[in-house]
């Protein structure tokens, strides 16, 4: 089935999205689907603010990194969208060997529900570094072409770079910005481009929580800072918040709180790049913003996956 064909065909957009959640199924897509997917996704997510109002109940989920059978069991332990609300923070490509599977699958799900998630663009939703860390290659590999790769770039200048769980909880990719001290700012920004090297759309997307942090520090992945718990305290009293929640670092347990529990990191890829040995979490919130941490281990088929080169070791 064309993706032409999908809407506003829902049933025929219904039984792809089963058929990609089917591990054992062949996808059968081709390039001229992928792009008319990306046209699709660009007519929903231009309507969206830099920093997406979301509701509760809502699970928020952290990095993927092309791990699909680890997105499938996402999906298996928080329930299918749009029964669940999702929340995920960016970096769905890049390091894992599905980066196509796992951004075809949530551009799919945000186009036939587009309010019951919502999908945030993380540093390695850029040309630049995807170039380096997997997508590029994989979409040479898998189409034998780049221009799959090109479709979906061009969808990720369109993602929103953050969003506010009910007012309270502000979710970037990365961390925050000296350059920004309100969320109405970050509305201002123009977000509809590539990835700058510098500036608050770039830091929002790269940036770091640091315990030992007093103030701003240069962060040493070259983009972004690093930023103390002052700074966390006080963007979150005047903006009225109670937590910082982003992803974009590797932690072992699947998540950890900094900031005097003002933050908190969630890594959604388990066993990342299939060596960490890491778990991965979830969080999962109700009406009433009660919070529910979910931790979870690789799905069985995770790791399955065709040799490819080896890519640079430093974790982005």
């Amino acid at each position: 089935m064309a993706f032409a064909d999908l809407t506003p065909d829902y049933a025929g957009l219904d039984a792809l999205i089963r058929k990609y959640k089917d591990p054992d199924s062949d996808k059968g897509f081709n390039e001229a689907e992928a792009e008319h997917l990306c046209e699709k996704a660009i007519e929903v997510l231009r309507d969206e603010p830099n920093c997406v109002p979301v509701q509760a109940p809502v699970t928020v989920v952290g990095d993927i990194h092309g791990q699909f059978y680890d997105l499938l069991e996402v999906f298996r332990i928080a329930g299918d969208c749009p029964d669940t609300n999702f929340l995920f923070l960016g970096d769905y490509v890049d390091r894992g060997y599905h980066s196509v599977e796992c951004v075809t699958l949530l551009t799919l799900l945000k186009v036939r529900f587009p309010k019951r998630i919502t999908i945030l663009r993380g540093n390695h939703e850029s040309r630049q570094i995807t170039q380096v860390y997997g997508f590029y290659d994989e979409c040479l590999r898998k189409f034998g072409s780049a221009q799959t790769w090109v479709n979906f770039t061009a969808m990720f200048d369109y993602l929103p770079v953050c969003a506010v769980v009910e007012n309270q909880i502000f979710t970037p990719h990365g961390g925050l910005s000296p350059s920004v001290n309100t969320i109405a700012e970050i509305n201002d920004l123009n977000r509809f481009q590539e990835v700058p090297h510098e500036g608050p759309f770039c830091d929002l997307v790269w940036s770091d929580p640091d315990d030992d942090c007093r103030g701003w520090s240069v962060s040493p992945r070259g983009a972004g800072f690093c930023f103390g718990e002052e700074i966390t305290k006080q963007f979150n009293h005047e903006n009225n918040l109670k937590l910082v929640i982003r992803a974009h670092q590797l932690v072992m347990e699947g998540f950890k709180w900094a900031h005097d529990k003002n933050v908190l990191t969630v890594f959604s890829a388990p066993n990342y790049c299939y060596r960490c040995g890491n778990e991965a979490a979830i969080m999962e919130y109700t009406e009433k913003l009660e919070e529910r941490l979910v931790t979870f281990s690789p799905a069985p088929q995770s790791g399955a996956g065709p040799a490819t080169r080896e890519v640079p070791q430093y974790f982005l």
